[in-house]
């Protein structure tokens, strides 16, 4: 590990720490104004006292920090580089603001989300099996065409989700925690799922993690659900009542394909982890190529918004910034 000092900004927040060498050089260079340091959020930052952070981005790869939030006692705000967040604001004293990584993770996860549907309706998981069996059998399947999408979260994930799934010739019904229409149409509110689910083929699960998303899709909304409906979940695992959800799938009434689950990871033993009609990955949506430069994009914008006396985008708790 390296440091490194580059001249102050006019903001009153001066230094900003990276968790890792690569993204320490690449915001490095092209930041003139803020003093760089090194910090994974353990121990001491290289080049300056963990005191003189004023703005810190979190590792993506590891939640160890989690176990010492104290270290961030002078952060003024911390950056996440995940658009999850669930548990980090209890940890964060009221004087630290928190960002969510917003949109970085948008376009990786949608394509999850797209290719679980793909897969789960045309079998290319069964295609797959067979071949590595040797075998070479056609088969019919279900489409992706005509399906009766409902998509539940219309964020910055939902939205992504959604723009792909336009091609594909789908009947999409969106819902959100209230109903309202945007750009794109009618927003239905959760409260109306239960007149909606009847009618849904694929039910797609998009929301973050918070009080009122916690075990939202449980065993009452599940039996809504037509026979042979796929649900797909690609926003947090425990939005989904896994015991619920592994029931129906047992019993061959609906099938699943998740990029998350709960708990995570998923017990190799689990019923689902080798039940027909179930999909399930090792929450791989965020972790792509496409990643590195999103991430970097955001924390420049970040810096120029800051720069600017502006507030970041993507706050989930404001802290000293006025929202």
């Amino acid at each position: 590990m390296s440091d490194s000092t580059s001249r102050a900004p006019s903001s009153p927040l001066r230094v900003i720490s990276l968790p890792e060498q690569r993204l320490f050089d690449e915001i490095s260079a092209v930041t003139e104004d803020f003093r760089c340091v090194l910090w994974d959020l353990e121990g001491e930052p290289q080049g300056c006292a963990r005191e003189d952070v004023d703005i810190a981005v979190a590792p993506y790869y590891s939640s160890r920090w989690r176990r010492d939030p104290s270290v961030l006692e002078h952060v003024r705000l911390l950056q996440l580089q995940s658009t999850g967040y669930d548990g980090v604001p209890e940890l964060l004293g009221d004087g630290t603001a928190l960002a969510a990584a917003g949109w970085v993770h948008a376009a990786g996860t949608a394509e999850i989300a797209l290719g679980l549907i793909i897969a789960a309706q045309r079998h290319l998981d069964r295609a797959v099996l067979q071949q590595h069996e040797g075998v070479y059998r056609s088969f019919f399947s279900r489409a992706v065409a005509d399906s009766r999408v409902t998509l539940v979260g219309v964020g910055e994930i939902g939205r992504a989700v959604a723009a792909r799934l336009e091609p594909f010739e789908v009947d999409l019904t969106r819902v959100a925690s209230t109903a309202r229409d945007d750009a794109s149409g009618h927003v239905h509110g959760i409260a109306g799922l239960p007149e909606i689910l009847p009618r849904t083929d694929i039910l797609v699960l998009a929301l973050p993690l918070n009080d009122s998303t916690a075990g939202l899709v449980g065993e009452r909304l599940l039996r809504l659900l037509p026979d042979d409906a796929l649900v797909v979940n690609v926003g947090r695992g425990p939005v989904l009542d896994t015991d619920a959800l592994t029931a129906e799938v047992l019993a061959g009434r609906l099938r699943c394909a998740l990029d998350v689950v709960d708990p995570e990871p998923l017990p190799g033993d689990h019923p689902l982890m080798g039940a027909a009609g179930s999909i399930v990955l090792p929450h791989v949506g965020g972790s792509n190529v496409s990643y590195r430069p999103r991430v970097r994009r955001l924390i420049l914008e970040q810096l120029e918004l800051i720069r600017q006396g502006r507030a970041p985008q993507f706050l989930v708790k404001p802290g000293g910034f006025t929202m």
